[in-house]
């Protein structure tokens, strides 16, 4: 269970890691009020920038999320209450997260930023690509959150099963402790004497 539980925990860490370097362009159009043009353009570019890298790297990132989910349905494939519990959360935020990823980012990274019209620094920022820009920042939120939630529940299942083995030992060592109090009160009875 441990290998199990680090390397989701480790691939989770790491796809979260590669959604925050996003955080330059979301935050200008999630967190920053009102939204300018300027906000927009700044975005824009960053995730064209984005569409002009190696296609390799979107092959690597798909081996990673597919060996996330594959170790994640192999330790839920145990059938413990705890991982039918903890596992069967992580694999349906982590399927979330990667559904999004492949069905709603992927495309609109691909379909809108390819090429952007030329940017000049007081034009106005083309209504195609506001609600596309805006998307793509709430898209990248909605993984992030669910790709926590996956960390927060793999914490849980650890912390759930050392309280379990605590509480396991201390009924092992108090059975212990019973049969040593039971032989010790064998030993120093006097035999019962038949008349």
């Amino acid at each position: 269970m441990g290998v199990r539980a680090g390397i989701v925990v480790c691939i989770t860490s790491f796809l979260l890691g590669s959604l925050f370097t996003h955080w330059i362009a979301d935050s200008l159009t999630l967190w920053k009020s009102p939204v300018t043009d300027e906000h927009l353009w700044t975005a824009a570019l960053y995730y064209s920038i984005l569409t002009k890298g190696p296609v390799q790297i979107l092959y690597v990132l798909f081996a990673i999320i597919i060996l996330g989910g594959t170790t994640i349905f192999w330790s839920f494939n145990d059938l413990e209450a705890g991982n039918l519990m903890f596992d069967g959360g992580s694999i349906f935020l982590y399927g979330v997260a990667a559904i999004m990823y492949a069905y709603a980012v992927i495309p609109n990274l691909m379909d809108k930023f390819t090429t952007i019209p030329p940017y000049h620094v007081k034009e106005a920022f083309p209504r195609l690509l506001r609600t596309p820009t805006l998307d793509l920042a709430s898209n990248h939120l909605v993984c992030s959150v669910a790709l926590t939630g996956v960390l927060i529940l793999q914490a849980g299942r650890w912390w759930a099963e050392l309280s379990d083995g605590d509480e396991e030992e201390d009924y092992i060592s108090e059975k212990v402790e019973d049969s040593d109090v039971a032989k010790e009160t064998k030993s120093t009875t006097p035999p019962a004497t038949t008349a």
